[in-house]
């Protein structure tokens, strides 16, 4: 069974976030747009890149009132250790969710039982707490921020105009079908 329309899982988490240790639970999610990028672990190869990707692109999140959320199996402390020592890192300004207890990877399908590592997995939550977008990846893949900020304004044009869908390679401004028999057998 898919992730898909269902609502987030209760959790507990604690974030490294702008120089604190904050707690995060899924109480934070309600009333805004949220996007979950699960990480195998710090102090790696791939996972820097995809978030100093996110972290030059947050702005452009944040004006669409999106919250990021790095998520690995590290604690917050490992987090903080990380972005103290990489340039990359330390360009972050998004949350960074510590997983020690598998919580989050488990209850978002990405965790890597035998290894205690999350895949590199991408959700993206409404303001109702629901996932919306799921992508999962091998670890050697990375992802891109600029497609996944597409994807959230598909997704949010969605979400404010019923009825409507948007066809592949949809950006802002673009024309959106609206599923009618009258266009079957017609695209």
């Amino acid at each position: 069974m898919s992730l898909i329309n269902t609502e987030v899982k209760p959790f507990k988490a604690t974030a490294y976030h702008n120089g604190k240790f904050v707690p995060v639970s899924n109480d934070d999610l309600k009333g805004k747009w949220s996007v979950f990028v699960f990480y195998p672990a710090d102090f790696t190869f791939v996972c820097p890149t995809e978030l100093g990707d996110l972290a030059d692109n947050y702005e452009e999140f944040r004006k669409l009132g999106v919250e990021i959320y790095s998520v690995s199996t590290d604690t917050h402390f490992t987090h903080k250790a990380w972005h103290d020592t990489s340039d990359t890192i330390q360009k972050i300004q998004y949350p960074m969710l510590a997983d020690p207890t598998l919580t989050l990877s488990r209850n978002f399908e990405v965790l890597i039982e035998e290894e205690g590592l999350a895949l590199r997995g991408t959700f993206v939550v409404d303001p109702e707490g629901q996932i919306k977008i799921i992508e999962v990846h091998d670890n050697g893949i990375g992802r891109d921020a600029k497609e996944l900020l597409r994807k959230v304004q598909a997704a949010q044009y969605v979400a404010s105009h019923p009825g409507e869908v948007c066809p592949a390679k949809w950006t802002p401004g673009d024309e959106t079908l609206t599923p009618s028999l009258d266009l079957v057998g017609k695209i």
